[in-house]
């Protein structure tokens, strides 16, 4: 494998049709690239660099993935997804979507992607991760393989409880989320209005109406559709998902590689110890030394023929 090299990578914005407008996504073309990996982002409002606002992230991992992928001679797409940011006229209320309408998208910039490289791979990180195995279950004939970065295992309901939990400041709202969860699960939304005001904001009508088809998927079950190529990541020191996720990926697709980061955080970073946050909040963190590289040894086992 090339060593990592300090080339600066040159990134331009590349547009498909969405539902209502265009979806954009960030190109980094590498001349003579078998490989093209197409970087799905996590949960909400999270834009194609890794970045969100509104939520406090700013990691730019994704941004910061795509870049040192380049440098080792592999090609991307790293997405806005359909109702944000460079995709906001996709869709006029993001929250009107469903995990399936997201997987179609990622169809459709697996075969964008393949006028870059003639294997590409979908990297969904967290949610995406979801959303990369959906998309599979109809895959493009450009897709060689799926990789699944601090994906969830689980149903997202089951880990939402678990990450409230976590927190000892969350008991005295630990009933209330139960309640709500459970009713999303069996598809029934409540009355915003009805909750505690801090709550509001997580359970909004429209979130709800995503959280209820987006909690009726198990990832596990999801993964039993695909045989191809697999890399399953895992960072060690995760706080959102957890090695048990990792675990029941890997009873799914027992075809799949293992890669565990060791001390390595959600945003794929490595761990600072006694500053459990600060990955997700200090884009000037590098990533995990060992995650580009082992991505990449990953796909030079692979080549489209």
């Amino acid at each position: 494998m090339a060593l990592l090299l300090p080339v600066p990578a040159i990134a331009e914005p590349v547009q498909i049709p969405g539902p209502q407008g265009h979806l954009e996504a960030e190109m980094i073309a590498v001349k003579g690239a078998e490989h093209a990996v197409v970087i799905i982002p996590g949960s909400g409002p999270t834009d194609r660099d890794g970045n969100s606002a509104s939520m406090g992230l700013f990691s730019d991992s994704y941004k910061m993935i795509a870049e040192d992928l380049s440098r080792l001679g592999v090609a991307s797409l790293r997405i806005d997804k359909r109702g944000f940011f460079g995709s906001a006229s996709a869709l006029s209320d993001p929250n009107d979507v469903t995990i399936k309408a997201y997987a179609e998208d990622a169809r459709r910039w697996v075969d964008k992607a393949s006028g870059l490289a003639p294997c590409v791979w979908l990297a969904g990180h967290s949610e995406g991760g979801l959303v990369a195995l959906v998309a599979a279950q109809a895959a493009p004939e450009s897709l060689c393989g799926l990789i699944l970065l601090a994906a969830p295992g689980r149903p997202i309901g089951q880990l939402m409880r678990e990450q409230f939990e976590s927190n000892p400041a969350n008991a005295p709202l630990l009933p209330e989320i139960e309640a709500v969860v459970t009713d999303l699960e069996a598809g029934r939304t409540r009355d915003p209005a009805s909750l505690t005001p801090i709550l509001r904001p997580l359970f909004s009508t429209g979130l709800q109406r995503y959280m209820i088809d987006l909690f009726s998927y198990d990832p596990a079950i999801a993964a039993k559709d695909w045989h191809g190529p697999v890399l399953i990541v895992q960072g060690e020191a995760d706080i959102q998902v957890r090695p048990e996720d990792a675990d029941l990926l890997q009873e799914a697709l027992p075809q799949a590689r293992r890669f565990d980061l060791p001390g390595g955080t959600h945003m794929l970073k490595t761990d600072v110890a006694g500053q459990p946050f600060v990955t997700y909040t200090d884009r000037t963190l590098p990533l995990h030394d060992d995650l580009v590289p082992g991505i990449v040894r990953f796909l030079e086992e692979f080549s489209k023929p």
